[in-house]
């Protein structure tokens, strides 16, 4: 039983915390000589971890959960309950003891957090329901990591950064691209300058989700054209947003890797960004054309907002540009579209091409691989073999290690709560760019001025 101490600091949390989301550009300090979240242990060698959202997502996480000796899963929330037996099946595969479940709605993810056992939560839900957990998350004293999106509003981005600066509480975004193995390559290489002073990047998301496939190894899973309750996975929730909002709805892959490249949130910013849509189309020709369609079925009656391609700038302190796409409603191949280019030299992904002046050939694009293998991160150098069970080419491996590793010590992410709000405040600058025309939208400063004095500190070295 909680003692009298222990509740009233809860109650002074929740006073504290609400104060700060009230007052989004004031910062609220602690209180002289008072601690306002858990003091841990200097180090953990294994955490207790309760797992918010058991979806398809969220069990790629517990599998990673499964594979390590220093992570306990002690609870799993979520209300679908053949996510839940899913994940539980899983689990007693590999050995492990059950963990607490609770599946009594979608807000039963708060007696999970009542558990002060729990060290940490990872975050794998529906979009609209990031922040609220991430909050509650953090009055509660917990590590807390969350998957990545776009965000609602600004207003949700300073809950999420005033709530860390009140509470203490860490927050990671588990964005996993940032660890892609040829990105962190390339990260090497413009760190070393062989691209030299940075110009121009560009990154986005640009994946055709007309209709969630899966393929669990044995048979591929096409949803078809039913989207809500009737329909499978993330087409539950996902294409909803298709029909009432118009902008950058995941920008994070995209900008995540291109911000730890040009030092965002540490010694640079973004300025202000621009969107533009083009017309809707895609989604709706996709109903009319799907055998599982045709022009009498009820979806093809929906009315779709989201530009199928939607373009945004944004510019820098220090004068770079970066341009993100978002394109999930037409037919194309999987590509993030990234970009590198400097005064020395130009890095794409899509040819998977760089030019070195005074290198490589002059004026003629040069295979990228012998340079991705030379400058291949000590990440992955000390880490290939661990990943090589991991989702998503590895690189889950090592955004997974890093919360881990990072929980355990209760120190802050690389991937911080900064990042995270500016990151995600992406979304819902570009819908308010494009309702007015593609207007500039200045970004909010999430650091208030410390992003010129914060040092780069990503992935440098041989992480732990």
């Amino acid at each position: 039983m909680p003692t009298k101490l222990d509740r009233r600091s809860f109650l002074q949390n929740t006073v504290l915390a609400s104060a700060a989301l009230a007052l989004p550009n004031i910062l609220v300090a602690k209180p002289s000589g008072q601690t306002l979240s858990p003091t841990p242990d200097a180090f953990r060698s294994k955490i207790r971890i309760g797992f918010i959202g058991v979806g398809l997502r969220g069990q790629d996480h517990v599998e990673a959960a499964l594979l390590r000796n220093d992570c306990e899963i002690a609870a799993i929330a979520d209300p679908d309950p053949d996510m839940v037996a899913d994940c539980l099946k899983k689990i007693d595969e590999k050995g492990r003891k059950k963990p607490d479940v609770y599946d009594k709605g979608d807000y039963d993810y708060l007696r999970l957090l009542k558990d002060r056992s729990i060290d940490a939560v990872l975050i794998a839900t529906p979009w609209e329901w990031h922040t609220q957990q991430c909050v509650a998350a953090m009055q509660a004293g917990k590590y807390v990591g969350t998957e990545v999106c776009g965000g609602f509003s600004l207003d949700e981005c300073w809950q999420l950064v005033n709530t860390h600066e009140v509470t203490g509480s860490h927050l990671m975004f588990m964005e996993n691209v940032c660890y892609r193995r040829d990105v962190m390559a390339v990260l090497q290489m413009v760190r070393e300058g062989l691209f030299g002073e940075l110009i121009h990047l560009e990154g986005g998301y640009e994946h055709d989700l007309r209709g969630v496939k899966l393929n669990d190894g044995k048979t591929p899973y096409d949803s078809g054209v039913e989207f809500g309750e009737k329909a499978y996975s993330e087409a539950k929730w996902r294409t909803k947003h298709s029909i009432h909002r118009n902008g950058d709805l995941y920008p994070t892959h995209g900008v995540g890797p291109v911000a730890m490249m040009t030092n965002i949130n540490r010694g640079n910013r973004f300025l202000h960004l621009t969107s533009t849509a083009s017309k809707s189309r895609g989604l709706h020709d996709y109903v009319l054309n799907h055998p599982k369609g045709g022009p009498n079925h009820p979806s093809a009656k929906v009315l779709f907002n989201l530009g199928d391609k939607v373009t945004t700038m944004l510019k820098t302190s220090n004068g770079e540009t970066v341009m993100l796409s978002h394109d999930t409603s037409l037919a194309r191949p999987y590509s993030l579209g990234f970009r590198v280019q400097g005064t020395r030299g130009i890095w794409m992904d899509v040819n998977k091409s760089l030019l070195l002046e005074g290198v490589t050939d002059a004026h003629k694009w040069t295979e990228a691989k012998t340079w991705l293998d030379k400058y291949d991160h000590p990440l992955w150098k000390k880490y290939n073999a661990d990943s090589k069970e991991a989702r998503h080419g590895g690189m889950d491996f090592f955004v997974f290690h890093h919360f881990v590793e990072s929980a355990k010590r209760n120190q802050a992410p690389q991937i911080d709560v900064y990042d995270a709000a500016t990151w995600l405040a992406i979304t819902p600058l570009s819908e308010a760019s494009i309702a007015t025309g593609s207007s500039p939208q200045a970004f909010p400063d999430f650091t208030r001025g410390r992003w010129t004095e914060r040092k780069p500190d990503f992935a440098f070295g041989e992480d732990y």
